[in-house]
Parts: structure tokens; C-alpha cells; sequence
């Protein structure tokens, strides 16, 4: 079977269970900026000079997948979603990535106003992680405040994840690489 299959040609895709909606639909531009922050994990874990860091990033992008999975599937299909073992994202993913930011933050000097990005190649590719992350984040809380996002905890592990990368990236100027 070919990638190229024409069925977006027409500028539709398909959300889980096959259900159609255009390639701008808010639900697409969803799971399809935290696909970019993968992208952005990837790059940011094949430049990380941190082991901690790049073993963390690898869990968060097998989260991430999960987490994809849910955003592209319709709030009606959400129960089938669950019924056939996809999961869903948790408070204990959360508290997993606040554990960690913990672990990196009591060691780093406290933060004084706004970071420059680009001291280093593994720190400006954690920047670009952070603020696409964040990018996700604001399309996650339009779906849930549109009233199409029923787990309100994709919005929060998006929010603890970019506070993470901030962190990692400001770790990773500063030398740090124990953990």
C-alpha cells in the first residue's frame, strides 16, 4: 500500500473511527501540533548532551503518541476509544512529569526575567520543543472550552510538559548533566 492514498486531496482527513473533518478543523490542529512537538522532542533528544533528559524525552514522546491518539478522536467516540484499550492521558502522567521538574529544578540557580534561547544547540532545540508545546496547549484548551475536549488533564500535561522543557533547556546552558 502506497502512502500517497488521494484521500486529502480534497482537503479532508480522518479522525479516529474514520470519521471525516476538514485538515483545518480545531480537533486536527490539535493532534497535529503535538505531532510537531514531537518532531521538536526528536531533534531536541539528538542534541541533548543530558542523559536524564534525553531518557525523559523519549517517555514523553511515547506519551505524546498517546496523547495524540485521544485528541484525534470525535468527544462521541471517546467511550469506544477507551472500550477498545487506547488510553487516555492521566493525573499520574502529570505528576510523572512534576516529579521530574522537581528533580531538575532544585539544582539550577532561580530564574531572573525572560531566558534568550540559543546558547547552546541542545538548549535552543528544547526552546523551539517548549514554545510549540505551548502552542499545543492553546489548541488543546480552545477544544476543551469549545466543549470537545472532555479530559481536561491533556491541557494540564501540556502545561507541566513545556515547564519541563524550559527547565531542561535552561539545564542544559547551564552545563548540568547530572540527574
Amino acid at each position: 500500500m502506497s502512502i500517497v492514498t488521494k484521500r486529502g486531496d480534497r482537503g479532508t482527513t480522518s479522525l479516529m473511527y474514520s470519521r471525516a473533518v476538514s485538515k483545518c478543523h480545531p480537533r486536527v490542529e490539535a493532534y497535529g501540533t503535538v505531532d510537531e512537538v514531537n518532531a521538536a522532542l526528536g531533534m531536541a533528544r539528538a542534541a541533548a548532551n543530558d542523559e536524564f533528559a534525553r531518557q525523559k524525552l523519549a517517555t514523553i514522546q511515547d506519551d505524546l503518541v498517546l496523547l495524540m491518539g485521544e485528541l484525534a478522536t470525535a468527544v462521541e467516540d471517546l467511550p469506544r476509544y477507551v472500550r477498545d484499550g487506547h488510553t487516555v492521558v492521566t493525573a499520574s502522567m502529570s505528576a510523572r512529569l512534576e516529579g521530574w521538574i522537581g528533580e531538575v529544578e532544585r539544582p539550577l540557580a532561580a530564574a531572573k526575567g525572560w531566558a534568550r534561547p540559543g546558547a547552546n544547540v541542545a538548549a535552543a532545540a528544547l526552546d523551539v520543543a517548549r514554545t510549540v508545546c505551548r502552542r499545543a496547549e492553546r489548541r488543546a484548551c480552545a477544544l476543551h472550552e469549545a466543549g470537545q475536549l472532555q479530559n481536561p488533564e491533556v491541557v494540564v500535561y501540556l502545561n507541566r510538559l513545556s515547564d519541563l522543557l524550559w527547565l531542561f533547556a535552561r539545564r542544559s546552558e547551564a552545563g548540568s548533566t547530572s540527574g
